[in-house]
C-alpha cells in the first residue's frame, strides 16, 4: 500500500469515527446543574394535561393530540412505583389509552412498562431532565411497527414540562413527538 492510499484510508477512518461520535446525542448528566430539579414522583402526581404534535421527518405536522394523565405513586418493597394513566384524544377524534408503570430501580434511575412497550423503558433523571429510551409497538394502517424512542423531558417550573422524543426504526429517523405538560 503506498503512502497516498494509507493517508486516504486514515482520513476516511478518522472522518467516519468523527461522524459517529458527532452523531451521539447529549448525555443526561449534562443537565445535572439545571434547576428546578426534576422529581418524577412529585411532578407526575395528580392530574397533568399535555398537548402535542407528531411531525414526520420532513417537519410536517401529521397528528395533533391532547393527553390527560392521572398519576399516583406508592412505595412497594422500598421502591417508588408510579402509575401514569394516559388518555389520548387525537384531532381526528380517535382515542387511545396507555398505562405506564414506573419503578425507581436506583437513585434517579427508572424502568417503565406499558402494554404497547416492548420490554422495559430505561430512564435517567439528572437536574431538570429525564431521558427515556424504549421501543413502542406502534399501530399504523392496520399493521404494528416496533419503533425506538429517544425521549427527553425538561422541567421548566413546578407546573410546566417540555418533552421532545425522536422516533426511529433500524436507526433511520422517522419523526418527532413534541409535548407540553401542564400540572393542574
Amino acid at each position: 500500500m503506498n503512502k497516498l492510499s494509507r493517508f486516504l484510508k486514515s482520513v476516511l477512518l478518522l472522518g467516519g469515527v468523527t461522524f459517529l461520535l458527532g452523531c451521539a446525542g447529549p448525555q443526561v448528566t449534562r443537565y445535572a446543574q439545571e434547576k428546578p430539579s426534576l422529581d418524577l414522583a412529585e411532578y407526575f402526581n395528580g392530574t397533568i394535561d399535555a398537548y402535542g404534535i407528531f411531525t414526520n421527518r420532513s417537519g410536517e405536522v401529521v397528528k395533533r393530540f391532547k393527553v390527560v394523565i392521572d398519576a399516583q405513586w406508592t412505595v412497594q418493597n422500598g421502591k417508588k412505583v408510579g402509575v401514569l394513566d394516559e388518555r389520548f384524544t387525537y384531532s381526528d377524534g380517535t382515542t387511545q389509552r396507555r398505562v405506564w408503570t414506573l419503578t425507581e430501580v436506583a437513585p434517579q434511575r427508572y424502568e417503565g412498562t406499558a402494554d404497547d412497550v416492548i420490554g422495559k423503558a430505561a430512564g435517567t433523571v439528572s437536574g431538570n431532565a429525564l431521558n427515556w429510551t424504549y421501543t413502542l409497538a406502534l399501530p399504523v394502517d392496520g399493521r404494528i411497527f416496533h419503533v425506538q424512542f429517544d425521549d427527553w423531558m425538561y422541567l421548566m417550573d413546578n407546573k410546566v414540562m417540555l418533552n421532545r422524543a425522536a422516533m426511529s426504526k433500524f436507526g433511520i429517523y422517522l419523526g418527532e413527538v413534541t409535548l407540553s405538560f401542564y400540572k393542574r
